[in-house]
């Protein structure tokens, strides 16, 4: 029996579907993937489209609706809104380390290799199956929920009606290596803009750097605080808002005690409460998976960054803040990650991952296609962005400055809203 509950002028109401684990061997097992659809009270007993969200990461749950407002209150104008928490996420059948603790680590890597944007696409699709069987549906993706979509285009365009995208165009045949060859320069300039910002906070993060060298500081619950752990607060850059966090919780990093100069237990707290390493494992273990295609990534963010000196600058330089990046050691210093080490050494090595784009198909897509490409997004590169759209019929880009990479969490009906005109060539302003 489905459960339902209120919210502000929205009818919210928990769904749960028991899918294959493998689409290719059902045999080996099902999970249980949850979604919530949400609708406007006001439209309840309407015969509704549905407009499914996927969500950015990989390993990150959907969005929990709080408010009518954002992307949302666009969508539920016209649609019945499903929110996916992929598989591995939110209160479909979890990834951690506690889940796979009971599999070897080879095993764990055979289980994850299921859970890149193929099978993603797959559960929804068997979900619009019992949701909307007669009719196609449309999608909206946020940033990998864009390589959902085109994922979606390549595998099952017959289940869709429209798609949007908002920062998040795949490169459909570059390696994770191009890609972070192109992410290092973006990070870089982030960080230079940061420090004409606030001149102040190469000195700040030079002291903390310099005082974890010295001593050692604890995480709550016992893990410790490595210098180089500084470095990862720069996936914060590329988001609204995210320089001034950054900057703000530098400048209580340390503070003066009677018995000398100590870190900040506020700063420890919400040092770890801005990092998603322990509480998303999937994003660290299959990040780079989603750049590959019958090739192993190998670390590459890891390998690529011997190509970027700077950011390793020598003791009294700048230190750079780095951005998207998944490091092996990573493994070693998150607690959370440490029992799934093995198990990341193996997908790092895989080099047999099945193709997820069908470049034949999507020269020939039919489905109507509106994408938001941000020209200073720091997480996906606009030329790579540009580049596949000219590569996908039937796809129309608006390119803009004005976002940063999370744009649809701070002006999302806008930019939705901008999005639908553009596939039904309206003119909005």
């Amino acid at each position: 029996m489905p459960s339902y509950h209120a919210l502000p002028q929205m009818l919210a109401t928990k769904l749960e579907f028991e899918l294959p684990l493998n689409y290719k061997a059902p045999d080996q097992g099902h999970i249980k993937v949850f979604a919530r659809s949400v609708v406007r009270k006001d439209k309840q007993d309407a015969n509704l489209p549905w407009l499914v969200y996927f969500q950015g990461g990989p390993g990150f749950a959907a969005q929990r609706p709080v408010s009518h407002s954002g992307w949302m209150k666009r969508a539920l104008e016209e649609y019945r809104v499903l929110l996916l928490d992929q598989r591995g996420t939110g209160l479909s059948t979890p990834v951690n380390y506690a889940s796979l603790a009971h599999l070897s680590a080879s095993e764990q890597a055979d289980y994850l290799s299921h859970f890149r944007a193929d099978n993603i696409v797959r559960d929804a699709e068997a979900i619009r199956k019992q949701l909307s069987p007669d009719a196609p549906w449309t999608i909206l993706g946020q940033s990998f929920g864009g390589f959902c979509v085109l994922r979606y285009l390549s595998a099952a365009p017959e289940g869709l009606k429209e798609a949007y995208i908002t920062g998040g165009i795949p490169p459909l045949g570059r390696s994770a290596d191009e890609v972070y060859r192109a992410t290092y320069k973006r990070v870089k300039q982030k960080n230079l803009e940061f420090h004409r910002r606030f001149p102040d906070a190469a000195g700040l993060l030079k002291k903390l750097h310099q005082h974890l060298l010295a001593q050692e500081v604890l995480l709550p619950g016992g893990q410790r605080l490595e210098p180089k752990m500084l470095q990862l607060l720069g996936i914060h850059l590329g988001m609204e808002d995210g320089p001034e966090g950054v900057y703000y919780l530098l400048e209580q990093a340390l503070m003066h005690t009677a018995s000398g100069v100590k870190v900040n237990p506020l700063f420890t707290e919400r040092f770890i409460h801005m990092l998603d390493y322990n509480t998303n494992p999937l994003f660290s273990l299959l990040h780079e998976a989603i750049y590959c295609q019958k090739q192993a990534s190998r670390w590459a963010a890891h390998r690529i960054r011997t190509e970027y000196s700077e950011f390793d600058a020598p003791s009294g330089a700048p230190m750079l803040l780095t951005g998207e990046m998944i490091y092996p050691w990573m493994f070693d210093c998150f607690d959370n990650l440490k029992p799934l080490k093995e198990c990341a050494e193996l997908l790092a090595a895989k080099d047999d991952w099945p193709m997820l784009y069908d470049i034949d198909q999507l020269a020939q897509n039919k489905v109507p296609v509106a994408a938001a490409i941000y020209s200073e997004d720091m997480f996906v590169e606009m030329d790579y962005s540009l580049e596949t759209a000219r590569k996908v019929a039937n796809l129309k880009y608006w390119l803009t400055s004005e976002y940063e990479h999370n744009g649809i969490r701070m002006d999302g009906e806008r930019i939705l809203s901008r999005l639908i005109a553009l596939n039904r060539t309206e003119i909005l302003r």
